[in-house]
């Protein structure tokens, strides 16, 4: 296993509190990997609304002029940061965009905020930021902007500085949750970071009998995850990297975010398109809890992109 392989990487901005919490993120990797960082903003303008319309040049004409300004502070801020930038706006469907730019771009990785919570705010937020890592072309992360609270609740405290310092890594051993164990480890050889490996042992159907064999399965099947799970950590630890697994019972979501709270892990990385458990993110209510609830970013690898000479395990 290599180093990591991020050149450019882009981020999706609406200029709302959650992407200024992404947009932290963004320059700190691109900081620390020399990448090129590319900013997109996506003026939203659904299908069928004639943008040659006098009330709609207007309109699109006046939000051009605010993104541009905009984008440009944002570009000065990560020049003065000694990052490659650019900053661009589009037209369009904003998960749409997102990705058409990405694959047009090349970009080995996506940078987008989200709400969380209900996911009923679109724009870069919320379900939006969900199809943005549906389609991707490439892995995405997904940062968590500030919480919203009720008149009777505390100020929050302020946000700590971007660091990826323990990563989390849920494995159900399908080709693509492995694609993101290769990804993570040359993340956090990047950053010399902490590794746990997390396996989640899903709830089984029992027959009316409870019969003993049923349950020595069970048992062989656990030792035969903790053995894989093994092997995984000690790949891991040859790098020079503290590594530990774990095993959990019970719905993959929860034993995903309550083992990241448990162990503090200040990045979650999870592969995409499996067929079942935590690596089928984004087909069902995994990924929806994974994603709404976890307090740190989600970091969903799909089609990574490996340094040159890489050999997969």
């Amino acid at each position: 296993m290599t180093s990591l392989a991020m050149k450019k990487i882009l981020f999706a901005t609406d200029f709302s509190a959650c992407a200024a919490r992404a947009e932290e993120y963004a320059l700190f990797l691109a900081r620390t990997c020399g990448a090129q960082l590319c900013i997109v903003h996506v003026l939203e303008f659904q299908p069928g609304m004639d943008p040659n319309f006098v009330v709609n040049s207007l309109y699109l004409e006046q939000l051009r002029k605010e993104t541009d300004s905009r984008l440009q502070d944002l570009v000065a801020g990560a020049k003065r940061d000694g990052i490659v930038a650019e900053g661009q706006h589009v037209l369009g469907i904003p998960s749409q965009r997102v990705n058409e730019q990405a694959r047009h771009a090349d970009v080995d990785l996506i940078v987008v905020g989200t709400h969380g919570a209900t996911g009923l705010e679109h724009i870069l937020l919320g379900s939006t930021a969900e199809r943005v890592v549906k389609g991707a072309p490439c892995p995405v992360l997904t940062v968590r902007g500030p919480r919203e609270r009720g008149r009777t609740e505390r100020p929050p405290a302020p946000a700590e500085s971007p660091r990826i310092t323990h990563l989390l890594v849920a494995l159900d051993f399908s080709d693509c949750s492995m694609d993101a164990f290769e990804y993570a480890v040359q993340m956090a050889a990047q950053f010399g970071s902490k590794v746990t490996l997390l396996h989640v042992i899903e709830p089984v159907s029992y027959g009316l009998d409870f019969t003993l064999t049923h349950t020595a399965d069970i048992h062989k099947r656990r030792e035969q995850v903790e053995a894989r799970l093994i092997e995984l950590a000690g790949l891991v630890s040859a790098r020079g990297l503290v590594a530990e697994h774990r095993i959990r019972g019970g719905l993959p979501a929860d034993g995903v975010l309550d083992t990241a709270t448990e162990q503090k892990c200040d990045l979650i990385v999870m592969g995409t398109h499996g067929r079942r458990g935590v690596s089928h993110l984004l087909s069902g209510s995994v990924a929806e809890a994974v994603l709404r609830r976890a307090d740190c970013p989600v970091l969903t690898v799909k089609s990574p992109k490996f340094a040159p000479g890489h050999r997969r395990r």
